[in-house]
């Protein structure tokens, strides 16, 4: 992306149709630490990884709680998602006090969608910077929602979003299918798996990550420091087990035979066996060698 003509205001389209502010918003959320998204059929779980600025400073959280049943992780500007996290909760206390009930994950996922969407068409404003895996339990069962600073939201079985986010949905698309039986521990275990694969260097320590858990029964905890260390430990000992598995196909391809194409295997017939007189008849008379015609006396 480069600077042109059609960039300098947000309601101004170039001629393919394209929105350059929304675009650079959408490319910050590329650009900030990974967060991983997962939910089976009863609970739902979120992975960030926290980056600090430098050795001297401390990790900047990624994830927030919004009420007793909903949380979200974020990638982006920071300070974009701590303002959306600071409506949220107000959103969520307004409907409890006048409703007496917890608010639903979907209808406040749609309250964000349209305040993000409503920054894409007024001049005097900028499209937040910052993605949301929006992750709840209500009357429906456990959602786990991704946003978007151009207004769009939807629903997923996993998420991944932000800087190498593509290593993590790989592993999440080899894996999905195993996620709604899984039981808390499994799913945390998946989660933390899809955040080391989005890592370019180091590992994954209980100093630069952190894990939240929703659910039925299981109001919004986040896991930190001491309280992930147990997974980030049962991680590691997982790591030489799938090396073995891994290794084991490889192994059995190597010492299965190989196949010429267009070879064709023809079983020996022993020469003097009962056989071998008539099998060699039969192939002269097939290839127009036979015996030659008796003469008459």
């Amino acid at each position: 992306m480069f600077r042109n003509q059609y960039d300098t205001d947000v309601t101004t389209w170039s001629p393919q149709g394209r929105l350059f502010q929304v675009e650079y918003a959408m490319e910050a959320v590329k650009q900030g630490s990974c967060a991983v998204g997962l939910k089976s059929d009863t609970h739902v779980v979120l992975a960030t990884l926290k980056r600090s600025q430098s050795e001297l400073s401390s990790f900047q959280r990624k994830v927030f709680k919004i009420d007793d049943h909903m949380g979200i992780a974020i990638a982006g500007l920071t300070g974009d998602g701590r303002s959306l996290c600071k409506y949220m909760r107000n959103e969520c206390i307004n409907h409890r006090y006048v409703y007496e009930s917890s608010m639903p994950v979907g209808r406040l996922v749609r309250q964000i969608a349209d305040k993000s969407q409503v920054c894409t068409q007024r001049s005097w404003k900028r499209p937040y910077g910052v993605g949301l895996l929006v992750a709840g339990l209500d009357s429906q069962g456990p959602h786990l929602f991704s946003t978007c600073p151009s207004g769009n939201y939807y629903e997923y079985k996993a998420m991944a979003i932000g800087a190498r986010s593509q290593a993590a949905k790989t592993y999440l698309e080899k894996h999905f299918e195993a996620f709604p039986g899984a039981s808390l521990d499994e799913l945390v275990r998946h989660g933390l798996r899809a955040l080391q694969s989005s890592l370019s260097e180091g590992e994954l320590t209980d100093a630069n990550c952190s894990v939240a858990v929703v659910g039925k029964d299981l109001a919004f905890t986040l896991l930190e420091d001491a309280a992930v260390q147990p997974y980030i430990a049962a991680l590691k000992e997982d790591e030489p087990m799938q090396a073995e598995g891994a290794a084991a196909p490889e192994a059995a391809a190597a010492a299965a035979p190989v196949v010429v194409p267009g070879a064709i295997e023809v079983e020996p017939t022993a020469a003097g066996g009962p056989d071998g007189g008539e099998a060699a008849a039969e192939r002269a008379l097939r290839e127009g060698e036979g015996p030659a015609p008796m003469e008459a006396d």
